[in-house]
């Protein structure tokens, strides 16, 4: 007889491992995408929208994923969703043309959907108090991203990028078997059937929602579309091999998922609003340096003949550093956001984790398309963390003048109570 109070914790870790393998394949493009660009001589548009494809469908289908479980149980839902995923990764090798590796990369994105069925699985089998934490921890599955830079470079250095969706399907298949082995369901965790379909897309129209959207789509949209983006980044910009540019990228990775339950703690003792401040405060800075361009001045003197050569830009190191920051921040973010939809939407975790979710991931889509456009537009490859230092600059003034707002209605409310 299994005890109860053992329940949690295997469904915490079996949900975690599962969102980890799942969260590398959603990744794999990153990986090989860089040996497909030189295969079939595509643009940096061309890149971004291939490594991207796989983000917007895993997105797409994060709002019905989490609907499904608050109505059926996560544990079904997680397990039927790995199960569907194994055949067209394995079919990825096969593929050719890029028209047949956008079509099956749509298919293989699908894993990206399970954050908002192990977010909500989670989640209630927890108190109030220790959500955060626990989502934090799932979260860290985020990982898996460093994870699949670590594996496919070495796997694509032996064998070509074809052997990894070979192993990859292998690993999702018996990841999906050990999953459904070693967690378990309860029938209270189900939203009751009088809740229709209609009254949990209505989530969709609260303004709180909304914000929450616009903080997630630059902790974890960026933090996707970085994962997707450096490794090419690393390549094209300081002319590193696959494997040591994949190596660098991990340290973005890594951090970024495996923090997250860091930033779960941080916001269940702290709050959410101050550690997401925060968060986006050091994100300002950190993209802030990173958006200056290698630049090279040549600076006329009071000799003409001998001008003054000036070079400014970061080399490997310090980019790599900084970066590393941001990973921080951003797994920070990632968990901070979801402790608001926790403490906000009790009821409804499933369906706003759904929402807030496929906001984060249509970022993860849309910004290594961008990234792309932009260098093949100006030619200059730090306009990504221009585009970024944008989106935060936006985040921190919404976040600013909707709290602020807040925090004058609770003022007004608190003095009508005291004159009655």
């Amino acid at each position: 007889m299994i005890r109860e109070s053992y329940k949690p914790y295997a469904v915490l870790t079996s949900s975690t491992i599962a969102f980890t393998v799942c969260f590398m394949i959603w990744m794999m493009f990153a990986v090989i995408g860089v040996p497909l660009q030189k295969q079939l001589n595509l643009t940096e548009t061309q890149f971004g929208i291939l490594t991207a494809l796989p983000v917007l469908s895993g997105s797409l289908i994060r709002v019905p994923l989490g609907i499904w479980t608050d109505r059926f149980g996560g544990r079904i839902v997680f397990f039927i969703l790995m199960m569907s995923c194994v055949i067209p990764i394995f079919l990825l090798q096969y593929a050719t043309a890029y028209w047949q590796l956008l079509v099956i990369g749509l298919f293989v994105g699908l894993a990206g959907g399970s954050f908002s069925v192990g977010t909500p699985y989670v989640a209630r089998w927890f108190t109030s108090k220790r959500q955060g934490l626990a989502m934090g921890i799932f979260g860290a599955g985020n990982a898996g991203a460093a994870v699949n830079k670590l594996i496919a470079p070495t796997i694509v250095a032996f064998w070509g990028w074809q052997m990894v969706a070979n192993v990859y399907a292998i690993v999702m298949l018996v990841t999906a078997m050990l999953f459904f082995t070693f967690s378990y369901s309860k029938p209270e965790h189900i939203v009751p059937s009088t809740i229709t379909l209609k009254q949990q897309l209505a989530m969709m129209k609260n303004p709180a929602v909304l914000r929450y959207c616009q903080y997630y789509s630059v902790v974890f949209g960026g933090y996707v579309g970085l994962s997707l983006w450096m490794v090419h980044y690393y390549v094209a910009e300081y002319g590193f091999s696959l494997t040591t540019a994949a190596f660098l990228a991990a340290c973005f990775s890594l951090p970024g998922g495996v923090l997250r339950a860091f930033g779960g703690w941080l916001s269940d003792k702290y709050g959410a609003y101050k550690i997401t401040w925060s968060v986006m405060w050091v994100c300002l800075v950190v993209f802030f340096i990173l958006s200056y361009p290698q630049t090279k001045m040549l600076i006329t003197t009071v000799t003409p003949e001998q001008p003054l050569s000036l070079n400014i830009g970061i080399n490997a190191f310090w980019f790599t550093v900084l970066l590393f920051f941001a990973g921080i921040a951003m797994a920070i973010g990632k968990a901070s956001v979801f402790k608001f939809i926790s403490d906000e939407f009790p009821e409804n975790i499933g369906t706003v984790s759904g929402v807030v979710g496929l906001a984060g991931g249509l970022g993860g889509f849309l910004l290594p398309i961008m990234f792309g456009a932009l260098v093949d537009l100006t030619g200059i490859r730090s306009t990504s963390f221009m585009l970024l230092f944008g989106a935060v600059v936006v985040s921190l003034i919404w976040m600013h003048f909707s709290f602020k707002a807040m925090q004058i209605e609770n003022i007004q409310k608190a003095q009508n109570l005291a004159n009655k």
